[in-house]
């Protein structure tokens, strides 16, 4: 930026100051009340999640709630530019446009290289910061050093299946578990929910080129331009089969063979790509012992069921693994940490909670004569070894209860336990 940068700053500020609109039929998002709890401490609130899952949404219903602030958005290709030396016109700009303010909201601010000298500089002024970044590694080391515990990270995800009932305008209460029809409306709701995700501007329009471009902006702009991968193909074709196993296991050193790559070290680096940009997770297997954790298979989990429409292999979706992986992103929301139990048999998620494991769940999409003992066994293998005394095994529409000595297992449908827990 040259001599005109103050001119051009004034264009862009007033531009999206302008275009802030705040329309009043938003989903209420459930983070928000979290966040504004949080807005008397001092420190830095970072919203970090995957491309397009509502974060500015987010950033403006924290607005609302709020007086005195100013908002500038990098991702602005008039912006492209920008350096760190640069900030202190922009306040001066901000300032002008919108009044002094107590906080400051920067959407996208990790396109800035060295954005967190100038951030620090404004809490040291004591003005509130609000930050949001599609990429994990926005709390690079760099970040870590400068800021050490003067950040608090919120991980926003695509929609939950309480929020996508309000997106429907649907207000559910507590009888209609009990109600038929009412109970039938639920089921294909959720039916609904396991396959297109929640990503808000897709349920709107349903439009699968949409679902595309985010994937491809996931890929090109948070991945190969960010990391310089040389690499395009290799990395499409491990992505192809992430998503196709999604739920599965897997080793670094089996995709390696199957990627026909010479080393696993390309393989575990581009995995962690994905998982900085929030387009995958990987679960390890729970273990007493680290290097077993490490060692290990992993699980790999998407971060939207409906990612499964364009980058999978398979086009049939699997309703078991979709269920396994809605699951999954549920427990992730609440910021948990989630393992896979394997041992003589398996059990999908442990759960841990401060430093032991409070929770084990299978899942199961539907409980028959072919899986039920597998299913059961491996929760109460789980069970014995964690010392818990009561499981759950969720279904798509199933409920039961096993009392087995003093273990009890809870049968329950999936969206039920999910509503459950909000309620």
């Amino acid at each position: 930026m040259s001599m005109a940068t103050k001119e051009i700053l004034r264009q862009v500020v007033i531009n999206q100051k302008n275009e802030l609109n705040f329309q009043k039929e938003t989903v209420r998002r459930e983070l928000l009340d979290k966040i504004l709890d949080f807005f008397d401490d001092e420190r830095i609130i970072i919203l970090t999640g995957v491309r397009r899952c509502g974060k500015s949404t987010l950033l403006k219903q924290i607005m609302q709630n709020k007086s005195e602030w100013c908002y500038i958005n990098f991702e602005d290709e008039r912006l492209l530019d920008f350096r760190a030396k640069e900030f202190e016109t922009l306040n001066e700009v901000l300032i002008e446009s919108y009044g002094p303010s107590r906080i400051y909201f920067f959407d996208e601010i990790q396109n800035v290289e060295k954005f967190e000298t100038f951030v620090r500089r404004l809490q040291d002024e004591g003005k509130k910061i609000v930050i949001t970044g599609s990429n994990a590694s926005l709390l690079s080391k760099e970040f870590g050093t400068r800021l050490t515990g003067r950040y608090k990270v919120f991980e926003v995800y695509p929609f939950s299946f309480n929020e996508f009932l309000s997106f429907k305008k649907i207000t559910f209460k507590k009888d209609d578990f009990y109600i038929s029809e009412n109970k039938i409306k639920m089921q294909k709701l959720f039916e609904e929910y396991l396959v297109s995700g929640g990503f808000p501007d897709y349920l709107k329009n349903q439009d699968d080129d949409y679902l595309r471009t985010v994937y491809e902006n996931i890929l090109y702009k948070d991945i190969i331009v960010r990391y310089s991968i040389k690499k395009e193909k290799v990395l499409k074709e491990l992505v192809n089969i992430l998503a196709t196993n999604a739920t599965c296991k897997f080793t670094y050193n089996s995709l390696k063979k199957t990627l026909g790559l010479g080393n696993a070290i390309t393989v575990k680096e581009y995995i962690s790509y994905l998982g900085n940009s929030y387009l995958f997770f990987e679960v390890l297997k729970f273990s007493h012992s680290l290097r077993q954790q490490l060692s290990s298979p992993r699980k790999i989990y998407l971060v939207d069921q409906a990612f499964n429409k364009i980058c999978g292999l398979t086009f049939t979706p699997n309703k078991g693994r979709n269920l396994e992986n809605a699951i999954f992103n549920e427990l992730k929301r609440d910021n948990n940490d989630i393992y896979y139990y394997s041992n003589k048999n398996e059990c999908d998620f442990l759960v841990k909670t401060g430093n032991r494991i409070t929770n084990a769940i299978q899942v199961c999409f539907v409980l028959d004569e072919d899986n039920r003992e597998r299913e059961i066994n491996g929760l109460l293998d789980a069970m014995d070894t964690l010392k818990l005394k009561e499981g759950i095994i969720l279904t798509f529409e199933q409920t039961e209860e096993i009392e087995m000595g003093n273990k009890k297992i809870m049968i329950l449908p999936a969206y039920r336990w999910i509503l459950r827990r909000k309620g």
